[in-house]
């Protein structure tokens, strides 16, 4: 089915009519529409209009709605002020408009068939090491622009650049060569299921006593800096036991991402190592362009508006005086390899903030080299730092990073116990309350991230997180189980539009936002914005919270009023799912 128009795109479209009818000497003006308290709409063009007309704008805009020929979307348009239009639309406009949104899959969001192709680079692990809170950001994120912008109808591919090569694997390498048993799992046989917890459990502990080697054992470390030289080089041996790493890294990894029910492929996964190839010639031809030159024997991008605090310049460096690559030729080369062979036209780099000043310079750096330009954009979506009560980065009571999986199983545990709190009145069974207790434990530290501004830092507090009361995921799953509750229980009538019904102040409110899903969507896709859906599906919750108040589902007084008023819980309950969904949060039927 084709897109739906919103009413405020319909709106918009008889206003312009009305405009050029009444001042063809205006053009094509902007209506300049958006809501408002005092009206549905309201239009405020007409103000700039009469300063560039040189004209009154109250007789302007009374003879603009003069033109407007009577129709079945405007029920009333007031001149207000000095020249402002406020709008009310009719309700039938509003209940037929929901209708049709109701009759398509999509809700009547527009589905883009010639949409690009973007590549979005996120959740970004290290190999051989913890996942810790630092993780959670760029994972979550990452996921939910994915699926908002697949919905939209860009093509997206996903990348994991995760952290897998460099000096630390000449130590973790040696070390497994001469303690060839530390990666061994207790489980036997070759079809034995490998937990995440033993995975990581053989990588932290051959970690620790590889480092303590190494800080203690002169021989010990020339021996590991002589492996890193084996595995650039491409020995065997040395790459086959450094796959050993990765794979154990990703048994981890997954048990991870699972908790977090989010979708991570094997294909998705291209490291640091899958440039390797590539960096060569990159700096080739970013010497040869004359993009980087030499300097004090490494090869440097500089940059007039980068200094140090002593005034200097400061570079992009991207090959290094003794040969070897830093992050700036991997990033390089991901880049030309995401344009030349992936045919992006948009990258999305789902990176923390404080690596900005890295990306700019990278970015410039490729717009130099003509690997982006009018046609390629790059963008990063930085993000803030996960905080504790106390205002300062996350950490334990002994002040170490915050473990992933520890967060993760807390905010489980908590949810469970809400959940269990509830489990009588909704009806649960003892496996329900386990499964809904993951779905609001994941949903609301997934929320709590999502509703913040990517940019800004938030406070992480699992109190507030899996309350039934404010702005949180769980209040939003709440409205939408209590949704399918009502359902269960009306069992004398079906969802049916009925729009010459005259709607309550609160029907017309939880309307009229419905109506704004669409625009929501488009919006958060553009901006790269995920914290607008979260604001657009709590507003709507709190909307249906006072619906719930002033306007009875199973005690309506007529049959067509109580078909209607299922109708718009109903299409309220298939754009939660549906926003949710979009944010990778789950909604269960009964909470």
């Amino acid at each position: 089915m084709a897109s739906v128009p919103s009413l405020a795109s319909t709106v918009q479209q008889r206003l312009a009519e009305g405009l050029s009818a009444a001042l063809p000497e205006a053009g094509s003006a902007d209506p300049l529409l958006r809501r408002s308290d005092r009206a549905d709409f309201q239009a405020n063009g007409i103000l700039a209009l009469a300063k560039r007309l040189k004209g009154n704008p109250r007789e302007l805009a009374t003879k603009v709605v003069e033109a407007i020929p009577a129709n079945d979307v405007l029920k009333d348009i007031e001149v207000s002020g000095p020249g402002f239009l406020n709008i009310t639309v009719s309700d039938a406009a509003i209940v037929n408009t929901l209708a049709a949104r109701y009759a398509d899959a999509r809700l009547g969001v527009p589905f883009a068939e010639d949409a690009g192709t973007t590549v979005i680079d996120y959740a970004q692990p290290n190999v051989a090491k913890e996942m810790h809170v630092g993780h959670l950001r760029s994972a979550v994120i990452g996921a939910a622009m994915v699926e908002i912008l697949e919905f939209t109808g860009e093509k997206v591919v996903r990348r994991h650049h995760i952290g897998d090569w460099g000096t630390q694997f000449g130590m973790l390498i040696q070390y497994l060569i001469e303690h060839p048993h530390e990666l061994d799992h207790k489980s036997e046989g070759a079809d034995a299921e490998v937990s995440g917890e033993e995975a990581m459990s053989n990588l932290n502990r051959l970690y620790k006593a590889s480092r303590a080697l190494f800080d203690s054992d002169e021989e010990f470390k020339t021996r590991a800096r002589a492996r890193v030289v084996d595995l650039q080089a491409g020995d065997e041996e040395t790459l086959a036991l450094w796959q050993r790493f990765v794979d154990e890294s990703k048994i981890y990894f997954y048990s991870v991402f699972e908790k977090l029910d989010m979708d991570i492929r094997d294909p998705d996964i291209v490291g640091e190592s899958g440039y390797n190839d590539m960096l060569q010639e990159t700096c080739r031809i970013l010497e040869e362009s004359g993009v980087a030159v030499r300097s004090e024997g490494a090869l440097c991008v500089f940059f007039d508006d980068v200094k140090g605090p002593d005034g200097n310049p400061v570079p992009l460096i991207v090959q290094k005086s003794d040969g070897g690559f830093g992050y700036a030729a991997t990033d390089l080369s991901a880049i030309r390899d995401r344009v030349r062979n992936l045919k992006a036209s948009t990258l999305l780099y789902v990176v923390d903030a404080r690596q900005s000043l890295h990306f700019k310079m990278v970015f410039e750096t490729a717009r130099r080299a003509g690997w982006l330009n009018d046609e390629v954009k790059a963008h990063q979506l930085a993000f803030g730092t996960v905080l504790g009560k106390d205002g300062k980065p996350f950490k334990t009571r002994e002040g170490e990073t915050v473990r992933l999986v520890d967060l993760l199983d807390e905010a489980i545990e908590r949810a469970t116990a809400v959940v269990e709190e509830k489990k009588e009145k909704a009806g649960l069974t003892d496996e329900e309350v386990v499964e809904n207790g993951r779905y609001v434990g994941i949903g609301a530290v997934k929320y709590a991230d999502l509703s913040t501004s990517a940019v800004r830092d938030y406070e992480f507090d699992l109190d507030q997180m899996v309350s039934l009361n404010g702005d949180t995921s769980v209040y939003l799953q709440y409205a939408y189980a209590r949704i399918q509750s009502i359902k269960r229980n009306v069992t004398d009538a079906e969802p049916v539009a009925h729009p010459e019904l005259e709607l309550a102040p609160a029907e017309r409110a939880l309307g009229l936002h419905l109506d704004q899903f669409g625009a929501a969507i488009a919006e958060v896709a553009e901006e790269y914005a995920p914290h607008k859906l979260a604001a657009y599906l709590y507003q709507l919750a709190s909307h249906l919270t006072a619906f719930y108040d002033q306007c009875p589902v199973m005690k309506a007084e007529t049959r067509e009023l109580k078909e209607n008023r299922l109708f718009l819980v109903d299409l309220t309950a298939r754009t939660l799912h549906q926003g949710m969904a979009l944010l990778g949060i789950r909604t269960p039927e009964r909470l």
